[in-house]
């Protein structure tokens, strides 16, 4: 029987603890080539009886499990991640992660909302020495940016929400970027489009990918005026069906990692053309003509 073993270890001695990345780049790409280790986990089960393990080192100073340490454990995570709330997502795991390596905030459809801005804050003023890096997770399939979706092209159905005001606070911060989607696939396919068998899951896939990327911009351009700590945001959905951590590129359908956040509005456009005309979002089409 095929097995893969993901393994949590700490060893309960003094030894070092794991280095944080000195800059963003450097945790860049170590989410990057977390996420790429995990997602190729089930490709090295070569036959039947294949064991594949993937080991996560954990410093034991972060748990307090070391008789030796006294106080409580020395909050020092080096990314932020705003995910998404949708139990199918295990941030640390996905980017092959232990605790305290990640400040992970999540909220369905992994929205800007008050509180979220407030937690981005908090991490962002007490957490500076070792924070790099801002991540805004979306993921494949994500039931939120659906729901808010089909309240776009059914008007009819935000009626019972009428006196849900929290639900309707998050649906309603989605419809910006399901919009902005929406025309881009109207100009990209023509107004038919919207008649095609495949336009609502193309345009809910598309939209939580233009809806991670505008989060990271706002992020990015909140913090900007004060950010001392050379902090950037970054984006990326995670794909339930590979493992993969995806951003749009034309002619692509695999993972291809974080990507930097648009920064100005020719950057938005450019990332538009290239989310309708990726090989993930026309597939969606096209195998349902």
């Amino acid at each position: 029987m095929k097995t893969v073993d993901i393994i949590y270890r700490y060893e309960a001695r003094d030894t070092p603890a794991r280095p944080l990345p000195p800059d963003s780049d450097a945790a860049f790409q170590r989410l990057n080539d977390g996420n790429r280790a995990f997602a190729a986990l089930l490709e090295k089960l070569s036959d039947e009886s294949a064991v594949v393990q993937r080991i996560i080192p954990v410093d034991p100073r972060d748990l307090g499990l070391l008789s030796s340490t006294t106080g409580i454990p020395k909050q020092r995570p080096f990314a932020v991640v705003l995910g998404c709330s949708d139990a199918r997502v295990p941030v640390e795991l996905i980017f092959g992660e232990g605790p305290n390596d990640l400040f992970v905030i999540r909220v369905a459809g992994n929205g800007l909302g008050t509180e979220v801005l407030g937690s981005l804050k908090f991490a962002v003023d007490h957490l500076g020495e070792s924070l790099k890096l801002i991540v805004v997770l979306g993921h494949s399939g994500c039931g939120a940016v659906t729901a808010a979706v089909d309240i776009f092209l059914n008007p009819t159905n935000y009626l019972p929400l009428a006196t849900r005001h929290s639900l309707r606070n998050i649906l309603d911060a989605l419809l910006v970027a399901i919009d902005a989607t929406a025309r881009k696939l109207q100009v990209a396919f023509g107004s038919n489009i919207t008649r095609h068998p495949g336009y609502r899951d193309a345009l809910i896939e598309a939209s939580i990918i233009t809806n991670a990327a505008l989060s990271a911009h706002s992020i990015q351009q909140d913090f900007g005026s004060e950010n001392k700590l050379g902090l950037r945001a970054v984006y990326g959905v995670y794909l339930l069906e590979t493992r993969e951590v995806w951003t749009a590129g034309l002619g692509t359908i695999n993972g291809n990692g974080l990507a930097a956040a648009p920064q100005d509005v020719s950057g938005f456009v450019e990332l538009g053309d290239a989310i309708v005309r990726s090989t993930r979002i026309t597939s969606l089409i096209k195998t349902r003509e």
